[in-house]
């Protein structure tokens, strides 16, 4: 257990490294967008070890909930353990994130420092990683293609379907029938599965928040869609007209 406090500190220390190497080399960016290239070596990391863990390494998370942390598991969790306090800090600091998004890395935190105590529930710890990170690389390029103005194209379309697409399948389907099967079985602890259930609501909390957002992009394509189609009709009268 000793080696656990040093791996998390280690895992810190090198956040915070990489995302000072970044700044001093990258200083025509400003903080955000070097913390956020963090961010997304991050998200590609977690997802590659949690994928081979859940896929690979085993057990499957759906029918072994509740079972002892295997090494590789302990190791994800304290690279992501390391990553979110770096990232909680930072955001708390320059005061990026609303309220829902400093809820969902306290959460993280102490739901990953209470499956390291425990011993237990690693596979279930690597699964809600692997789903809450598989969408981070399109969040975050989605927010580098606003700061290079390339937003508005066809890659901005692709990069938000596939985003609000991958998130609900993965933060709501996949993720309710992982806490049904969380909430079935003997093994987990009840505060594990109390934790599962406080995550997956925050799920919904993103999604409401996703739904809108999809719902004024909708609109707004509509809007653009009728207006250019009433332009045209116009336009074709007029040719008539001549």
């Amino acid at each position: 257990m000793t080696s656990l406090p040093i791996g998390v500190v280690l895992c810190l220390t090198g956040w915070i490294t990489l995302y000072k190497l970044l700044c001093n080399n990258n200083e025509s960016r400003g903080f955000e967008w070097n913390c956020r290239l963090v961010t997304l070596l991050h998200g590609i990391l977690a997802v590659c070890i949690t994928a081979y863990i859940g896929y690979v390494e085993g057990p499957w998370p759906f029918t072994h909930p509740g079972t002892k942390n295997t090494p590789l598991q302990i190791s994800a969790m304290v690279i992501s353990l390391g990553y979110f306090i770096f990232d909680m800090g930072w955001c708390v600091y320059f005061r990026t994130e609303g309220p829902v998004m400093l809820v969902h890395h306290t959460m993280s935190i102490l739901g990953i420092l209470l499956t390291l105590s425990l011993g237990e529930s690693g596979i279930e710890s690597c699964a809600v990683i692997f789903a809450s990170e598989i969408t981070n690389p399109l969040l975050q390029t989605r927010w580098f293609l606003r700061q290079l103005g390339r937003y508005e194209s066809l890659t901005g379309e692709v990069v938000d379907v596939l985003f609000v697409v991958l998130f609900v399948f993965m933060r709501i389907v996949v993720g309710g029938r992982m806490l049904y099967c969380e909430l079935i079985s003997p093994r987990p602890r009840l505060i594990i599965k109390c934790g599962g259930v406080a995550m997956y609501v925050l799920s919904w909390v993103f999604m409401v928040d996703i739904g809108r957002f999809a719902y004024r992009k909708s609109q707004s394509k509509y809007r653009l869609w009728r207006d250019q189609h009433k332009l045209a009709a116009v336009n074709g009268h007029v040719g008539k007209t001549d």
